[in-house]
């Protein structure tokens, strides 16, 4: 039994209980503003971002919020363990790895199920390349730490190559789509609605997407202190995006309509992205961690992280506690 995960796991249902203690005795909780940095894909998020529902939610908490939008996971979490957030939307799985390297204290919160077609590795129609063992020596496009950095080594691994083989590109989203568009990279790594916008808006191949190698789960996460201070807030937060990820499913239509013009997508692109997405928010657990430690290690191994983790030694949040 791993000692450092339970006793990190009780602190937080310990918080939660009693958090829950001084509600029923009917103490208003001390005024807080919640800090909630999302991203682009932050699905889920920018639905209940649009539609003020978290607002309304946590009023009865004594908490307001306020937002703020990065353009990927990595400078999202380095936010967060530098005390300027409190939440973090959903990040991919490979961010995590790189913020517990930097020592960052996290509290996992919820993880949405497996996505893995909902990144790929894409070439321009016209290419000559088409298999991913012909990324040798070329240069592709990614964004750093993002999901598809790991998809990259995992399906370079598969196919013989590793990521020394390939001259990187660390780009935004944005900024690789320029460069992609105008052949200053060979190859683009990228996810949804990114991904749906390139294969919609361009001549564009999949190479690769994360089926078999790359399961492309996505993570909830809050500072440690916040979620030890105010786990009342993070159960809040994790009932409307569990109600919000089902809804999403079960009216992809009317989540288009509503997403189209937060990000400036048509309805058809948003909704193709949005098939690919799981949007299934369930509770962390240690057992469904098991692919964060075969990131950790991949990213170790390329030399990409600074020493060997174990990526399993993190705080748990417990939402039913």
């Amino acid at each position: 039994m791993n000692h450092s995960i339970s006793r990190r796991t009780a602190i937080a249902t310990l918080g939660a209980l009693s958090a829950g203690a001084v509600l029923a005795q009917g103490v208003a909780p001390r005024p807080v503003t919640v800090r909630f940095g999302y991203q682009k894909s932050s699905t889920l998020t920018a639905l209940l971002k649009a539609q003020g529902t978290l607002e309304k939610q946590l009023a009865p908490l004594n908490a307001t919020l306020s937002w703020h939008e990065f353009t990927s996971g990595l400078p999202l979490l380095e936010a967060l363990n530098l005390d300027n957030l409190d939440i973090s939307a959903d990040v991919a799985d490979t961010v995590p790895v790189f913020a517990q390297a930097a020592g960052a204290e996290l509290t996992f919160i919820a993880q949405e199920a497996p996505s893995p077609a909902a990144q790929a590795i894409v070439v321009r129609e016209d290419s000559p390349i088409t298999t991913v063992a012909d990324l040798k020596g070329k240069k592709v496009g990614f964004a750093k730490a993002a999901g598809a950095h790991y998809l990259l080594i995992a399906a370079l691994e598969k196919a013989g190559l590793s990521f020394k083989d390939i001259v990187p590109a660390y780009l935004t989203p944005a900024d690789g789509r320029a460069a992609f568009e105008k052949g200053a990279i060979d190859a683009w790594v990228v996810w949804d609605p990114f991904l749906a916008a390139a294969q919609r808006q361009s001549k564009v191949r999949i190479l690769a997407d994360g089926a078999g190698i790359a399961s492309y789960q996505r993570y909830y996460l809050a500072s440690t202190k916040f979620a030890k201070a105010r786990p009342d807030v993070l159960r809040v937060v994790y009932a409307e995006l569990e109600k919000t990820g089902k809804w999403v499913k079960q009216n992809p239509k009317e989540a288009a309509a509503l997403l189209s013009p937060v990000w400036g997508l048509d309805a058809a692109t948003i909704e193709q992205a949005n098939s690919r997405r799981s949007y299934a928010v369930r509770p962390v657990v240690v057992d469904g961690l098991v692919e964060q430690q075969r990131i950790a290690d991949a990213f170790f191994g390329e030399k990409l992280l600074p020493r060997k983790l174990n990526a399993l030694d993190v705080a748990l949040f417990k939402p039913g506690a």
